[in-house]
């Protein structure tokens, strides 16, 4: 399996490039799907958090994460934000190397969809290849307000992402997509062609 680290900035259309290759035939792994999923009801990394956060974060019935009231308490000090990825990375990366493990041996191509990759960066020796869909910082914050996003917001959510040097530095690839969406289709498809054909 050919396993390629697809990164991007808030509103860069990172996940428009993922479903694209999907609908090709590649295997799609979303990072946000499995944090959410390391979160189920008394899961481990629940209970984690409502150590650190306080307990009432749970539903005491159901064991259900209030994810509105976690967020608030969150993401109030960056000491706070940097306690909450410091409890969640770890089972996040836990699922992510057992999903690759399984995917070894197979063929095709594996695209994992990743909100922040220097989050990952212990683990980049395990990607063939990084993909940076590339959308100046700008044009990406009047996209993102263009949805009903708040300027504010996105300055917020952008702060906390890994800086376009960062991500130039570490990309194989990039994929242009200050066009139209069509042209980011595109631009995936040509990459993906080459693959498949390297790989045959």
């Amino acid at each position: 399996m050919y396993v390629v680290f697809l990164a991007g900035g808030i509103a860069s259309g990172k996940s428009s490039a993922a479903r694209v290759l999907e609908d090709l035939g590649c295997k799609r792994i979303d990072l946000d799907q499995i944090s959410r999923g390391v979160l189920e009801p008394r899961s481990p990394c629940a209970e984690a958090l409502a150590e650190a956060f306080g307990h009432d974060i749970l539903d005491e019935e159901t064991g259900m994460l209030d994810r509105a009231l976690l967020a608030e308490r969150a993401f109030a000090t960056p000491a706070a934000t940097e306690l909450v990825e410091a409890i969640e990375l770890p089972y996040i990366k836990q699922r992510l190397i057992a999903l690759l493990d399984e995917l070894a041996g197979q063929e095709g191509i594996a695209v994992v969809e990743v909100p922040l990759l220097d989050r990952l960066d212990d683990m980049l020796f395990r990607a063939d290849e990084i993909v940076y869909v590339h959308v100046p910082r700008g044009l990406r914050r009047e996209r993102a307000c263009s949805r009903g996003m708040s300027g504010e917001d996105f300055d917020a959510r952008d702060s906390g992402q890994p800086s376009e040097d960062y991500l130039f530095s570490r990309a194989d690839t990039i994929l242009d997509n200050s066009g139209t969406p069509a042209e980011l289709a595109e631009a995936a498809l040509v990459w993906w062609k080459r693959r498949t054909r390297h790989s045959g």
